[in-house]
């Protein structure tokens, strides 16, 4: 499957079918400011370019990215496309100069301030899609929904969105206003969201919005040893996934990810971002993963993913992976929903 077997992608409606139509695969762009070693610009906007000529429209951001600058990165594509796409971005991280430090503020004053931070530095009126980045459980959902929805009702946001909650979490919040998508860590390396969070999301009809589909390059197969394999600047160096034993570990792990790739003309990246398509509509889920690339050829290929088709067998054989991946998600597991799972 190559970057030239490419036509418009399918389309979906968001939070169910009265909400905007977006592409099956959107494009996270956390990458294209930090995180992931140094970047450039003008890849990066010929990549934003290129999405959108492939018939992905949700582009998602957040106000933690650079402390702003990703945001600010995407005003002009945002300026110029804006009738065409269906931008997301979040709240609720808090940075501080301290290395490493995340806190986070569900406060609707906060809420409010954040709101208004984004909207100044996207150069836009509205967010389509506005997410609660992380949840503090010390701040009940009437309160922070409740300050959500009156951003709706003012028209600065039009759909609510939620990260990292768990499906009790979930249904708390959808009670207060609806919630249109649900962003956790979904792929063959991470499958906590379906102990709860997926079966609520079938149930109340939000879209699964995967981040991370590809275990963050992980599962593209090539990594082995973080230390050997990644930039200075790269934030993955510290995650337990890519260290050590565990990186060498998990590299094992892709062996049939790799034989399935070649059984199909695929690459690895395309083999996990189709099982997350198929795995959703074995739970009657509706799915538009954002995969994050600054490259116009990864954002080719992972495009053509959207029309990979994997068989029974292929799908067994993927099946048993996630069980069996050494190390957590992220060095401090505090501020995600598996860590409030019962």
């Amino acid at each position: 499957m190559t970057d030239n077997d490419r036509n418009t992608i399918a389309i979906v409606g968001l939070g169910g079918d009265g909400g905007p139509r977006v592409g099956v695969q959107g494009l996270g762009c956390m990458g294209m400011s930090e995180f992931y070693g140094d970047t450039d610009e003008r890849s990066a906007r010929d990549t934003l370019d290129a999405a959108l000529e492939a018939g992905v429209t949700l582009f998602d951001t957040a106000d933690v990215y650079g402390r702003g600058a990703n945001e600010e990165f995407l005003a002009p594509f945002v300026g110029a496309r804006r009738d065409e796409i269906t931008l997301a971005t979040k709240f609720a991280l808090v940075r501080s100069d301290e290395p490493g430090y995340r806190g986070v503020s569900n406060d609707p004053a906060y809420i409010r301030t954040a709101v208004e931070a984004s909207l100044r530095r996207l150069n836009t009126d509205v967010i389509d899609l506005y997410y609660m980045h992380r949840h503090d459980p010390a701040v009940p959902f009437a309160e922070s929904i409740g300050a959500m929805a009156e951003l709706v009702r003012q028209g600065k946001i039009k759909q609510i969105g939620l990260s990292e909650v768990t499906g009790p979490e979930l249904r708390e919040a959808h009670a207060v206003h609806p919630i249109a998508a649900l962003q956790s860590e979904w792929s063959l390396f991470s499958r906590d969201v379906e102990k709860s969070a997926l079966g609520a999301a079938v149930e109340l009809g939000v879209t699964l919005v995967p981040y991370s589909p590809l275990g963050r390059g992980f599962l593209t197969g090539a990594f082995t040893d973080a230390g050997k394999d990644l930039g200075e600047g790269d934030f993955r160096r510290q995650q337990p996934r890519f260290t050590g034993d565990n990186a060498r570990a998990n590299a094992a792990l892709l062996e049939p990810v790799h034989r399935i790739a070649a059984a199909h003309g695929a690459t690895a990246a395309q083999v996990a971002l189709a099982w997350v398509q198929q795995r959703a509509r074995v739970h009657g889920l509706t799915v538009v993963p954002i995969p994050g690339t600054r490259k116009r050829s990864r954002l080719l290929e992972n495009v053509a993913a959207t029309r990979l088709t994997l068989t029974a067998g292929e799908l067994d054989l993927l099946e048993p992976i996630a069980g069996r991946v050494a190390g957590d998600r992220y060095p401090d597991m505090s501020l995600t929903s598996e860590a409030r799972e019962e």
